[in-house]
C-alpha cells in the first residue's frame, strides 16, 4: 500500500524559508488522476489545506497561502515538496503530506519557527 514520509528541517528562523519533502512508497507520484497534498496543523488555524501537485504537475494552492507556498516534485526519487516563504511564528505547527483525500497520510513533522 501506499506509505508516505515527510522530512526536512524542524526549526525555521522567522523570515526564512520552510521547506520539507514528501517521499513516497507503495506507488508512483506520476499515477493518472492522483494528487498529492500538504496539510497543515497550527495552533491559530487548526488544520489547513496547502496545496497539492497533480499527477501531470499542476499544482494548486490555498488561496491564503498562495503568494507564500510552492511545491514540487522529483520524479526520479518519488518525492514531492514544500515551500513556504516568509515564516512567522503563526506558522509554527505540524505539517503532513496526503494522498488526495484518502487515508494515506504521512506521520506528520512538527516545524517550529522560531529564532
Amino acid at each position: 500500500q501506499v506509505q508516505l514520509q515527510e522530512s526536512g528541517s524542524g526549526l525555521v528562523k522567522p523570515s526564512q524559508t520552510l521547506s520539507l519533502t514528501c517521499t513516497v512508497s507503495g506507488g508512483s507520484i506520476t499515477t493518472i488522476f492522483y494528487y498529492w497534498g500538504w496539510i497543515r496543523q497550527t495552533p491559530g488555524k487548526g488544520l489547513e489545506w496547502m496545496g497539492a501537485i497533480s499527477y501531470s504537475g499542476s499544482t494548486y494552492y490555498s488561496p491564503s497561502l498562495k503568494s507564500r507556498t510552492s511545491i514540487s516534485r522529483d520524479t526520479s526519487k518519488n518525492q514531492f515538496t514544500l515551500q513556504l516563504n516568509s515564516v512567522t511564528p503563526e506558522d509554527t505547527g505540524v505539517y503532513s503530506c496526503r494522498l488526495g483525500q484518502s487515508r494515506f497520510w504521512g506521520n506528520g513533522t512538527l516545524v517550529t519557527v522560531s529564532s
